[in-house]
This record gives C-alpha cells, structure tokens and sequence, in this order.
C-alpha cells in the first residue's frame, strides 16, 4: 500500500503563506516608524518646554534675590530685577521673542518680601526642535524675603564709618554684632560720663 502525500494549504506551492506575511510585515514597519518617530519627537518637545519653563522660574528666582539686595532704592531694585532676569534668561539660551519683568516692592523693608513675575513669550518652532506651530508665554512669579538684619544707611559718609580704611566685607550678622557692640560701647561711655 503506498502511502499518498497530501500537499495542503501551509505545504503547498500556490498556499505559502510565509513569503506573503514576511511583506506585510515590511508594508506595516513603513507605516508605523514614522508615527514612532513622530511621538518620540513630541515626547522631546514636551521635555524641551518643561525645560523652558523651569529656566524662567530660576530667572524669577534669581531676579527676585537681586532686588532684595537693592530694596533700599525701588528704582534700582526694579533695574536689578531686570538686568538679573535678562542675563539668567540669556545665559540659559532662552531666546524669548518678548519678555517683562515687574517687581512688587510693597512691603521693601528688613523682615518684608519682594515679588518678581517674569514673563517670556517664546517661538514654539524654536523651543521644541520638534517644529510645533505657535507661541507659548511663559509666566513664573517668585517672592524673596529681605533679611531682617541689613544694614541701613547710617548717615555719615563713607571715609567716617567705623571701618573706614578696613578692607572688609561686611555680612549682615558681623554687621549686627558690631553695631550691637558699638551701642553697648556708647553706654558704657555715657554711664563713665555721668559717673563723673
């Protein structure tokens, strides 16, 4: 008895599916890489824009620091702001296609705080490198305390000051304990006068 080979769909010459799927699987790789690509480029855009944003909270951040040290002066805690914000915004590579800085100095005294809001309207295109359409206007705001103890003028010149001709930097706890010292100091003398 001779045994009849059967030649199936998978075996024979007109049923090889193997060759057919090997191109649909080649037809369905050209249509899916470049929505791969695309979402790997959104997901970098976004990363990108994230970026953006948290470099203008640091140039809030670093503007609002700078107008504390001025607090004495609005004019020139507002300058300081802003050349602060500028150069943070510049060094950081941000290009901003405007951008403001506006400081509340309405509680500028020892103890009181200063607020800064920055705000930078960027070029999408540019921000991105992925080339999404539009602009964006980045906003942060950030309040800086001014330190209790700093210094006020004391209203004599410069050449008349206790330290006059010392080369030091004075922070503002070696300024408190001097003046601190200088009024103990005062006492005394006064006390040594009336004794007399």
């Amino acid at each position: 008895m001779s045994a009849k080979r059967r030649i199936g769909p998978a075996t024979g010459a007109r049923g090889n599916r193997p060759g057919r799927e090997r191109g649909s699987a080649t037809a369905e790789l050209v249509l899916v890489t470049p929505l791969l690509i695309l979402f790997v480029l959104f997901i970098v855009g976004l990363g990108r824009l994230a970026h953006a944003r948290a470099t203008v909270n640091d140039a809030a951040a670093q503007a609002a620091r700078a107008a504390t040290l001025a607090y004495l002066n609005p004019a020139q805690a507002a300058t300081a702001a802003q050349q602060t914000a500028a150069a943070a915004l510049a060094s950081a590579g941000l290009a901003c296609a405007s951008q403001s800085t506006s400081v509340d100095t309405g509680s500028d005294r020892p103890g009181g705080t200063i607020t800064v809001t920055v705000t930078c309207q960027v070029d999408l295109a540019s921000v991105t490198a992925a080339g999404f359409p539009g602009t964006e206007t980045l906003r942060a705001v950030f309040t800086s305390p001014i330190d209790t103890y700093v210094p006020a003028p004391l209203g004599f010149a410069a050449t008349e000051a206790p330290w006059a001709g010392k080369q030091r930097t004075w922070s503002c706890r070696s300024w408190h304990a001097a003046s601190l010292r200088s009024r103990a100091a005062a006492r005394a003398e006064r006390r040594a006068s009336a004794a007399r």
